[in-house]
């Protein structure tokens, strides 16, 4: 942007926004150069913090008029680079746009602006004897709002689904500055094409959410926790296979190796139960009736003990069942402390393949002699796989690393899965989408980009190459 076009696009954000709501300064804009994306950042012309819907339609008017490039930011703790201004331009923070709005008890919804933590609203609704059931591993942390544009997932998608299954309407702005509003406060809309599915993890390539209408369900008044160690991914893996065809539908389950455990061990600073295992799979009932849910836990132990389980710790009181829940939301950071440099692809596989999938990834860590580490949501078939630096010289992990990613995509691709579950595209992993898509699909996608952005202007660069 030149110094001109600078000063004259700086003074109509401040008439918009305020003063002090615009950062042009280097230093200030540090903590919008980057998401949580190990070794990507890039440095936005400017910052801009909108307050209402009516501040970011005209943000966005403003950045068409003078073709400057939009970032929707949240919180930051995507992935894969979606929140990074790789092009530059103005970085367009939500993050004060945080007020919870309505909890509407009677329709079992909520309306929320973008800006609210994930976790935060999920315990204001609990107040209430209701549940919003998302739970991504940063929900202390992230937003709504970029949960919808990620379409984030979270361990109890098992029973409960991901963030588009609850979102039943919101008020979006598009590049152009045009205010649209899709859906309500309804359970079934079948009028013209379904744009809220299409927004939902886009990614803020297409529009950006302002306001968030979400169904609820009544929360469960019971909870058991499971946690079973294993000797090996294979027995662990067939068995979370033999859970699901058992017909039980727990709310999570989870995976976690042996080296995701000591890196949490060492970063929490306590022995943690089994670290000798080299898999464990934490497992989460819930339900109203308390003797029936007990019935069912008693039987999943049984499974576990019968297909090779070393033991199975029963976790029913509250205290108990956080301790668990904190070591598997600290493993990506606990890997990052502990690992140095580290490489996130979060693939999804059908769930019968997951054993098969879990043997393949070792037989490329072996093959390329470089430390792969898996956990993830393997009820719904989501496993997270970390390539990790670790003490490899800078030449040989600049070799290694590309073959390592492609390795993992073959298997991934092989075995009928996809590259990405919940983490999405953004700039990490757009070449890679070839892989997944066919050319006509891929044209259809930047046709419809087209028609909502025809400058380009919104979160260029992200998602296609």
């Amino acid at each position: 942007m030149t110094i001109t076009k600078f000063a004259e696009v700086k003074d109509k954000l401040i008439a918009i926004v305020s003063q002090e709501n615009v950062l042009a300064e280097k230093e200030a804009m540090a903590d919008y150069t980057h998401d949580e994306t190990m070794g990507l950042s890039s440095q936005p012309d400017m910052v801009v913090k909108a307050e209402n819907t009516q501040q970011v339609s005209a943000i966005l008017k403003l950045a068409n008029q003078y073709l400057i490039p939009v970032v929707p930011r949240g919180a930051g703790t995507g992935l894969s680079g979606g929140a990074v201004p790789t092009a530059g331009g103005i970085v367009l923070s939500l993050e004060k746009m945080n007020k919870i709005l309505e909890i509407d008890e009677e329709n079992m919804m909520i309306v929320t602006e973008p800006g609210v933590i994930t976790g935060a609203l999920q315990a204001e609704v609990e107040k209430k004897g209701l549940f919003y059931p998302p739970d991504p591993a940063s929900l202390d942390s992230c937003h709504i709002g970029g949960n919808l544009a990620e379409c984030a997932g979270g361990a109890r998608a098992v029973k409960y689904g991901v963030t588009k299954d609850y979102v039943v309407g919101f008020e979006a702005v598009l590049p152009s500055g045009e205010i649209i509003k899709l859906g309500g406060k309804l359970l079934k809309n079948v009028v013209g094409y379904d744009l809220i599915s299409l927004i939902i993890g886009c990614e803020g390539t297409l529009a950006i959410i302002t306001r968030i209408i979400l169904k609820l369900v009544p929360l469960p008044k019971v909870k058991i926790d499971l946690l079973v160690p294993f000797d090996n991914y294979a027995t662990a893996s067939q068995t979370i296979v033999e859970i699901i065809k058992s017909k039980v539908v727990p709310a999570a389950i989870e995976f976690m190796d042996k080296e995701s455990i000591l890196a949490c061990e060492e970063c929490l600073g306590r022995q943690l139960p089994f670290r000798d295992a080299e898999a464990q799979i934490l497992i989460e009932l819930d339900g109203d009736d308390k003797e029936y849910l007990e019935k069912q836990a008693e039987m999943v132990g049984e499974l576990c003990l019968n297909k090779g389980a070393q033991d199975v710790l029963v976790a029913d009181t509250k205290a108990n069942q956080e301790k668990l829940w904190e070591v598997r939301r600290k493993i990506s950071e606990s890997l990052k402390l502990t690992g140095g440099l580290k490489v996130s692809e979060d693939i999804v596989v059908p769930i019968n393949q997951m054993p098969q999938v879990l043997s393949q990834l070792q037989e490329l860590s072996k093959k390329l002699a470089v430390k792969i580490v898996c956990f993830g949501h393997l009820g719904d078939g989501n496993i997270h796989v970390n390539i990790l630096k670790k003490e490899l010289a800078d030449e040989v992990w600049n070799k290694i690393l590309p073959e390592a990613i492609n390795g993992v995509f073959d298997i991934t691709v092989a075995a009928g899965g996809t590259i990405s579950g919940e983490h999405g595209i953004g700039v990490t992993k757009k070449k890679y989408v070839p892989r997944v898509l066919s050319t006509a699909e891929i044209n259809i996608m930047k046709q419809i980009k087209k028609t909502f952005d025809p400058n380009n202007i919104l979160n260029p660069g992200k998602i296609f190459e």
